[in-house]
């Protein structure tokens, strides 16, 4: 098998973050595996993609022109052939479908996003039956497939793309007189909801809230909404809100904190915050994607409504109240997240696919 694994972007984070994971499950399994990006972004993604002994050819090109896109992608799987394509998120996923009934190549496509945009949802509908199977990256995403791109059961299946590793680094449980830690990780981008984090802040500030030890939020990562968050930090005076910038090392970033927030309005699994549980973190998280599924309500952390800073900052009141529960409710969220997420069920689901591919050659 020769498995053509087409990616919008190599961008540091999103869909291309679990690609050596996931490609080494396939070639674990026999398979030969190499990647095509559509186009490059960051291009934060490449150094493991090359750590982890993958081939990537990336189009020089630019986001919108999807013409020479489709001819880039047709040529390069012509002189590569392939006898399978996998295609991640909907730019590649369409492309990738395209080239694959053109040269009479079976497809699978992944499925990321908890939000599509109507158009992208009409078109994936419309062309569904373009891949021979799709394949949800959370329970929340597969369900979400079945329903608006009517996907019937024989072609759909489930593999949670987050495989937890349970020698990552763990945090330190908070002791009395430090600093308590809050942190995120992700893009600077409206559906991250960093805004609702500093206006859940910003009420707490304004409602006179103290909790018994100082505490700091910390953003890591970077984006196109970063002077407009530092601006709404400055003008709710908040001094305790900093943003750090693209992180290099992410699980020592999270080693670093004693809770992690997730105010998104919109996600899919969501890697970031199952990787804060594997951990040790509780989280506090919207209720949505996959995290209501993976937190246990006062047990690993709290999920509340997206989009609602007054919510989130009572949530937040409720857990820095009371910081010495910080401690067992990060050990609660790591043992859930390795319970549900083992490195074991993550190959298992993955081989399992190899296997279905096999028997359409």
């Amino acid at each position: 098998m020769r498995i053509a694994y087409v990616i919008n972007s190599v961008e540091g984070g999103g869909a291309a973050l679990p690609v050596p994971g996931v490609t080494r499950v396939l070639r674990d399994a026999g398979a030969e595996v190499r990647v095509f990006a559509l186009v490059r972004r960051d291009g934060r993604a490449l150094p493991a993609m090359a750590a982890a002994g993958l081939d990537v050819d990336v189009r020089d090109g630019a986001e919108r022109d999807h013409i020479g896109a489709y001819r880039w992608l047709d040529t390069a799987l012509r002189g590569w052939q392939p006898t399978h394509i996998w295609t991640s998120l909907t730019r590649a996923t369409l492309l990738g479908q395209l080239v694959g009934a053109r040269r009479g190549i079976p497809v699978v496509s992944w499925q990321h996003a908890a939000f599509l945009k109507p158009a992208n949802r009409l078109l994936l509908r419309r062309m569904q039956r373009l891949s021979k199977l799709w394949v949800g990256d959370s329970e929340s995403v597969t369900a979400l497939t079945a329903q608006r791109l009517r996907i019937p059961p024989e072609r759909l299946t489930c593999w949670p793309i987050f495989a937890a590793d349970a020698d990552a680094p763990q945090a330190r449980a908070w002791t009395p007189g430090q600093t308590i830690r809050l942190g995120s990780l992700g893009r600077l981008h409206p559906v991250k909801g960093y805004d609702v984090a500093i206006g859940a802040l910003a009420l707490l500030k304004a409602g006179g809230f103290t909790a018994p030890e100082p505490f700091e939020f910390v953003i890591g990562g970077d984006g196109a909404e970063h002077d407009a968050l530092a601006a709404q930090a400055a003008a709710a005076g908040l001094a305790n809100v900093r943003l750090a910038g693209f992180v290099e090392k992410p699980r020592d970033f999270l080693a670093d904190l004693h809770l992690y927030l997730q105010p998104s309005r919109s996600e899919g699994l969501c890697v970031a915050a199952h990787e804060a549980m594997q951990a040790g973190l509780g989280v506090i998280a919207s209720a949505v994607g996959e995290m209501p599924y993976s937190i246990e309500t006062r047990r690993s952390g709290l999920t509340v409504p997206p989009g609602d800073p007054a919510a989130l900052a009572e949530a937040l009141a409720t857990v820095l109240r009371d910081p010495t529960g910080l401690g067992p409710m990060g050990a609660a969220a790591r043992r859930r997240v390795i319970d549900r997420f083992g490195a074991d069920a993550f190959a298992a689901r993955g081989q399992g696919i190899v296997e279905r591919m096999r028997t359409w050659r």
